[in-house]
């Protein structure tokens, strides 16, 4: 049996299929490995799902095994069925297609770890031996990240940031926070969809978790918008690495389906040394009203002082 990965830019006759062999089908015995899909983004945050050796069909009909509410979904909109150790998920002709990592597929088998796109709902693919501790330590991992964007959590953030202002007092050492948002999300998701919408965000919080240091923290903190905690860094230095970041949000490549969206950020940078009337609500709310500041004065921009 032969199992195509399709990946296209546009979902016509343009596809690209590329070929790879599946061991033939091969009955389960009792002793195989186990598997489950994970709820990482969606209404159903942290939900278990078991495979098990009947195929599963996934969408928004009640009548599918794993039903879910999401406009963006299909009713039935993909099938999930065991071969040997190996499962399969196979897209069932759907409106917005299913998506392993980010790439649009026909039918490919799955490895453990992938991320599965139905609609605008996520689903991590975990196999193992030990399938309980696998599923534990993910659901730890849902608690602190963002499942879409793959940077913490709004949640996480504040803790975060609450522990660096007094890390910051006790030590005499400065701190600063960028806040941004993507300029005209909504004008993207009404022209392009949702499930476009969920890329760009994807993407541009790769581009920024990429470009910052290692001991900096970035997170999602609501729809479109994001933040960056950077311990020890002045504030024009700061706004340096911010402008860095500006343009390569501008300058990278967002193609969605044979789409080219065009996408900016306006930046907002504030900074901590202790003063004794600043905490971590008044710090956020200097920087966002920079960032503010940058949008009233045309956006695709940063304000720092």
């Amino acid at each position: 049996m032969y199992v195509c990965y399709v990946s296209s830019d546009d979902r016509d006759q343009r596809a690209t299929i590329v070929t790879a062999q599946v061991a033939p089908y091969v009955p389960p015995t009792a002793g195989s490995t186990q598997a489950c899909l994970v709820v990482i983004y969606g209404a159903e945050l942290g939900k278990r799902v078991p495979l098990g050796f009947e195929p599963v069909e996934l969408g928004r009909s009640p009548d599918v095994a794993v039903s879910f509410d999401d406009d963006a979904a299909s009713r039935k909109h993909a099938r999930i069925r065991r071969h040997a150790d190996t499962f399969v998920i196979t897209d069932l002709g759907s409106t917005n297609g299913t998506y392993v990592n980010d790439t649009l597929i026909h039918e490919r088998p799955m490895v453990d770890g992938d991320q599965i796109k139905v609609g605008r709902t996520i689903f991590k693919f975990i196999q193992g031996s030990d399938l309980e501790l696998l599923y534990h330590e993910q659901i730890y991992r849902v608690m602190t990240y963002d499942g879409l964007t793959q940077v913490v959590n709004r949640r996480t953030f504040d803790a975060t940031l609450e522990r660096e202002i007094s890390r910051s007092r006790r030590y005499g050492r400065i701190l600063t926070l960028i806040v941004f948002d993507i300029d005209h999300f909504k004008r993207i998701n009404d022209a392009h969809g949702h499930v476009a919408g969920d890329y760009i965000l994807r993407q541009v919080a790769g581009v920024v978790s990429q470009n910052v240091r290692r001991e900096d923290t970035v997170a999602r903190t609501g729809g479109e918008e994001f933040a960056v905690l950077a311990p020890e860094i002045v504030l024009s230095n700061a706004a340096g690495v911010t402008e860095k970041l500006r343009i390569l949000i501008e300058a990278q490549q967002c193609r969605f389906e044979g789409n080219i969206i065009p996408v900016t950020a306006s930046f907002g940078v504030a900074s901590f040394s202790g003063e004794p009337e600043m905490g971590a609500a008044q710090l956020y709310q200097v920087a966002d009203e920079r960032l503010y500041t940058a949008k009233r004065s045309g956006r695709n921009r940063v304000i720092w002082a």
